[in-house]
């Protein structure tokens, strides 16, 4: 498939498919004799890997190591396999500490809804 479909199945744009494939974070893309693109289901499903990384708020630079990590020579050694873990077990901990600091701030804003609520029947 070309970009732009692979860019509607993952829910990215073309240019940030573009950096994607230009910082490394993709496994090599094959191209048509135009010289464009080709992306295959292996391609796709480290798109959608990346996609889910960013969304859950994982710096740039962090699923760059990642990618990188999981698709170079050694990505298969313990060592490599123990940096992605470490990775994604310090990013899941700033998600819990966030989580927690957004589910006060829904506790707050319950709380004065409620103030509100109460006033207006008054």
């Amino acid at each position: 498939m070309q970009i732009a479909e692979a860019a509607t199945k993952c829910g990215l744009t073309i240019e940030t498919i573009r950096f994607y494939d230009r910082t490394g974070m993709l496994p090599h893309l094959p191209r048509d004799a135009r010289g464009w693109r080709r992306f295959n289901s292996e391609a796709l499903e480290w798109l959608m890997v990346l996609a889910r990384l960013r969304r859950t708020g994982m710096p740039l630079a962090e699923v760059r190591r990642f990618a990188v990590s999981a698709q170079g020579p050694d990505a298969q050694t313990p060592r490599a396999q123990a940096e992605r873990l470490a990775l994604l077990q310090a990013h899941r901990a700033r998600l819990a500490g966030r989580k927690a600091e957004l589910e006060a701030c829904e506790a707050y804003l319950d709380i004065k809804i409620s103030v509100y609520e109460k006033e207006l029947q008054e």
